[in-house]
């Protein structure tokens, strides 16, 4: 007798020989939220725990292909944008994403850990605004990232705030903005998100020591994959935190440099407990 299908989740991004970020990362969440992760690889990392030394990216047609085939073949819950790689990618998986509004769509486009792509850089932030962001059920991205992506549509202002920026995103066809690392107390990170409503939910967190790889992958794939589980947006987005939280409080040094979130803390806390 066939088991019932877990839900499914289709996550674009580069693949991370450490498992701290891009598919690997997101492929661990999403299976620790009870789904099947399927992946598109965007980009192949050259890397170790202190950081990415060199990216190659895939052509766009391939990273289309990937795509068009799987979703060809099965029914996917949930998608998950991370690192596309370059412009003609990201047109690309705009194109594939057009095909699909009714499914919920979490955008994570700027991985701090990737390399500056060079005179790249302005063209693919311009082409993530145009082209992705107004398919995106939920945006995800820092406060600092926030106000370089803001640099693409206006002029510096000193009287804007990050609400007037991600309100600015919404009324561009996104649903949620979901900005972390806002100001707020020294030891503690503030993440808010904000609808067309405004800010409908503010979190603070303790901040935990030590330097990590992968927080933002975690967060991002964790909230695609609870909303293929049929959570609404704001909830998706604090159980995620929670889960985030605790994979960073069991995090791993597993080489020389930063310390990698643990994704499956829950399965070893199960068999400490029997």
């Amino acid at each position: 007798m066939q088991n019932q299908t877990p839900p499914l989740v289709l996550t674009f991004g580069a693949a991370d020989p450490v498992g701290a970020a891009g598919i690997q990362a997101d492929l661990a969440c999403i299976a620790a939220m009870g789904c099947h992760g399927l992946s598109v690889i965007t980009a192949i990392l050259i890397s170790d725990t202190t950081g990415i030394e060199d990216v190659q990216n895939v052509d766009a047609d391939w990273v289309a292909d990937q795509a068009r085939v799987l979703l060809e073949d099965m029914q996917v819950a949930a998608f998950k944008v991370g690192y596309a790689g370059n412009t003609e990618s990201i047109a690309a998986i705009a194109e594939v994403m057009s095909d699909y509004p009714d499914i919920p769509l979490v955008l994570d486009p700027f991985p701090t850990s990737m390399p500056e792509s060079g005179e790249d850089a302005e063209e693919m932030l311009i082409a993530t605004r145009e082209l992705l962001v107004p398919q995106a059920t939920l945006l995800l991205l820092s406060a600092v990232e926030l106000g370089r992506f803001a640099e693409t549509w206006r002029e510096a202002a000193p009287d804007r705030t990050l609400a007037d920026d991600a309100a600015d995103l919404i009324r561009q066809g996104c649903q949620y903005v979901f900005v972390t690392g806002m100001p707020g107390e020294m030891q503690e990170v503030t993440n808010t998100l904000f609808s067309e409503e405004g800010a409908i939910r503010q979190d603070n967190w303790q901040r935990q020591p030590g330097s990590f790889a992968g927080a933002g992958s975690t967060l991002s794939a964790t909230i695609a994959a609870l909303l293929a589980n049929g959570l609404d947006v704001p909830e998706a987005v604090a159980e995620a935190q929670e889960f985030n939280v605790a994979s960073l409080a069991h995090a791993q040094r597993l080489g020389m440099g930063k310390l990698i979130p643990d994704r499956h803390f829950w399965a070893r806390e199960s068999d400490d407990n029997p």
